[in-house]
C-alpha cells in the first residue's frame, strides 16, 4: 500500500454544539445525506462534530485546505451496515485528487472517535 496523504483534525463537541444551532451552518457544512441520517440520534452533537472532523482531516490529507472549489459540502461522511465510517466524494474532490497526486484509483481510510469534550478524525489516502 502507498500512502499518498494523511490529516487529522480535533474539535471541541461544545463549539459544534453551539454552531449547529444555527441552521445556515448546518446547511453550508452537512449534505442531506448527513442532515438526514442525524435525524436518527437523540443527542447530535458528536455525531456532527466528527463529520466536521473528518471534512477537515481529508482536506489536510489532500493538502489543500477547503480551496480550488472544494466546499465542505463535496464530502459527505456515511457509515455501513457495521458502523464503519466511508467517504461519499463528489467529482470535484476525486478530480482534485487524481490531479494532486497523479493516480487514477485510490482509497480513503477513515476512522472516527469521541469523548465527552472532543472528536477526531484521521484520514489516510492510498492506492
Amino acid at each position: 500500500m502507498t500512502i499518498n496523504g494523511i490529516g487529522i483534525d480535533i474539535v471541541e463537541n461544545n463549539r459544534i454544539k453551539k454552531l449547529i444551532k444555527n441552521k445556515q451552518f448546518v446547511l453550508r457544512v452537512f449534505s442531506k445525506i448527513e442532515i438526514n441520517n442525524s435525524k436518527k440520534i437523540k443527542d447530535n452533537t458528536n455525531y456532527f462534530a466528527k463529520r466536521f472532523a473528518a471534512k477537515e482531516s481529508l482536506s489536510k490529507a489532500i493538502g489543500t485546505g477547503f480551496r480550488n472549489g472544494i466546499n465542505f459540502k463535496d464530502i459527505s461522511i456515511t457509515n455501513d451496515k457495521y458502523g464503519k465510517p466511508n467517504f461519499k466524494l463528489n467529482n470535484n474532490v476525486k478530480k482534485l485528487i487524481y490531479s494532486k497526486y497523479k493516480i487514477k484509483k485510490f482509497k480513503i481510510s477513515l476512522s472516527l472517535a469521541d469523548e465527552k469534550k472532543y472528536s477526531i478524525a484521521f484520514s489516510v489516502i492510498h492506492k
